[in-house]
């Protein structure tokens, strides 16, 4: 019968330790069944299961370990493996895989019970748990930008993952935090496109409403907009009701309103860590290519489809040039770029906040509904509220650690 024993050290971190114990082993011909290793605050948790050779016998090979585990004033613990509950173990590697992941500005003990709780309620049992999230000193970081992600790698498979989605979402409002469930599969880990909506996505304002302050008509655009995004109104009409207003409007307004529009906050991190990994990014629009360029210029955005307002003789007529970019055509247009890239859907992410946004959120490999209305929310796939939009890259298994993006920490957020 076969001799399998896990190894689980513990102690103060340090280098060399895993070479030493490994070591150890290599002198007695041990072959290496599964290891992991992880260190919190300078403590060292490093397991390792091992087979013995049938031609040694594992006394030698423990007594050699407790020696040396002692004089590095680490801790070892020996626990021998049936080889049925191996075999049950090695069988369980087939089971479907999800990442759970959890953000917050400030992640509790409540928020973590709370969310293992309901995965172990449908049957997910957890295998790693890693942050994602740099670490935080307990003074220097502002509250309300501070950032804390948890990512949990689960196994098994629940019964109605339906049900579970709902439950995640119910607990997100509960504890206003963010809880992302995906798939773990070769397409979460192979994303190449991402898709924005501008307006309430990338900056903070909805621009004909802000255009419609100039005109004088905000109150009657904004009624219409927000009527519209709840998704109580066909997008077209409300649209070209909305651009009505602005009819007589100076063209020269545009760039006062641009100047003055709030980036989103995580907008330029987020854009500019994706062009380093290497992202295609687009802007699929239901607002106005004037703003839409603009951060394609500042930014970096390699398409940009929006509606083009009609400007003649230096004043807005009231109509729009062209087709409406509508939820339906930011789908089409989704379609049509990831094509063009040569990649799946599977592979692309779409971020929105309103009803239009819906069509291109579902059929995305990873639909995100950013601060959205309730009814995006329940509808989207993933979601985001507490965090800024730099709070997607946890989401793609992003760490901070990795960050690849410049310093923005001195530029205006606002479109130039």
């Amino acid at each position: 019968m076969k001799e399998i024993i896990l190894l689980t050290i513990s102690g103060e971190d340090k280098p060399g330790v895993t070479s030493t114990i490994t070591s150890i082993l290599a002198g007695f011909q041990v072959n290496i069944l599964d290891i992991g290793q992880a260190v919190i605050h300078n403590t060292l948790s490093l397991g390792i299961l091992i087979e013995v050779p049938q031609v040694s016998e594992s006394s030698p090979i423990l007594r050699d370990l407790l020696f040396k585990t002692h004089e590095m004033d680490m801790k070892v613990r020996f626990q021998p493996i049936g080889e049925e509950e191996y075999e049950q173990w090695v069988a369980g590697q087939g089971k479907s895989r999800h990442i759970i992941t959890l953000l917050a500005r400030k992640i509790t003990a409540t928020h973590i019970a709370t969310v293992t709780e309901v995965a172990s309620q449908h049957g997910l049992n957890i295998d790693k748990i890693t942050r994602l999230s740099g670490r935080l000193s307990l003074g220097s970081e502002s509250q309300e930008k501070a950032k804390a992600c948890v990512e949990f790698s689960v196994r098994g498979a629940s019964s109605d993952l339906s049900l579970l989605q709902e439950e995640f979402l119910r607990t997100a409002s509960d504890l206003d935090v963010d809880i992302a469930f995906q798939e773990d599969n070769i397409f979460r880990r192979n994303r190449r496109l991402v898709v924005f909506d501008m307006d309430s996505t990338l900056i903070e304002a909805e621009v004909i409403d802000e255009l419609a302050k100039e005109a004088g008509v905000g109150d009657q655009v904004i009624e219409i907009t927000e009527a519209a995004m709840r998704g109580e109104l066909d997008f077209n009409e409300s649209f070209r009701r909305r651009v009505a207003l602005l009819k007589g409007l100076d063209a020269s307004v545009l760039e006062s309103v641009a100047q003055r529009l709030p980036m989103t906050e995580g907008a330029e991190e987020l854009v500019s860590s994706l062009k380093a990994l290497g992202f295609k990014t687009a802007i699929l629009s239901g607002g106005f290519t004037y703003f839409a360029e603009k951060l394609q210029q500042q930014l970096g955005f390699d398409y940009v489809y929006a509606n083009k307002l009609d400007i003649k003789g230096g004043v807005v007529t009231g109509d729009v040039v062209g087709e409406i970019v509508n939820g339906n055509r930011k789908a089409e247009l989704l379609r049509e770029i990831a094509e063009r890239e040569g990649v799946r859907l599977e592979q692309t992410i779409a971020v929105g906040d309103g009803a239009n946004d819906l069509p291109m959120l579902s059929i995305a490999g990873l639909g995100i509904a950013f601060r959205a209305k309730p009814l995006v929310r329940q509808s989207a796939k993933q979601a985001i509220s507490t965090l800024g939009l730099d709070g997607i890259l946890y989401l793609i298994g992003f760490r901070d650690r990795d960050s690849l993006q410049a310093d923005y920490s001195e530029l205006p957020c606002r479109l130039k």
